[in-house]
């Protein structure tokens, strides 16, 4: 049997949506530095890492996860990102995350289903 759901079941809740990335970065990232032969596996654990808790929240959501990863060196990087959406239901989150050494960006898109 289905259950109604409403209010905080069916919300993207941003602050939420960004504790799990921070959480999910932390956990792969941390303290370690750039090196770019790690860049690859740290993308892909960091995405799946905020998926897998993004799944667990039981929310009526498909996901969207991005990752980049950029060594500290000076070098500029510009971002953009359009969405044509329902803005009631859906959302999206963006974490700039940083260590001595590096930049974490991880998008979240959370599309009502």
């Amino acid at each position: 049997m289905d259950e109604f759901q409403t209010g905080e079941d069916t919300t993207f809740v941003v602050d939420e949506v960004s504790a799990v990335i921070k959480e999910g970065v932390e956990t792969v990232i941390g303290s370690s530095s750039y090196h770019h032969n790690k860049v690859n596996q740290w993308t892909s654990s960091v995405v799946e890492q905020c998926l897998n808790q993004l799944t667990k929240m039981n929310k009526p959501f498909k996901y969207i996860v991005s990752c980049v990863i950029m060594q500290k060196n000076g070098a500029g990087l510009h971002t953009a990102s359009s969405c044509f959406w329902d803005c009631a239901t859906d959302g999206s989150c963006t974490v700039r995350w940083e260590n001595k050494s590096m930049y974490c960006i991880v998008s979240v898109f959370g599309l009502a289903i």
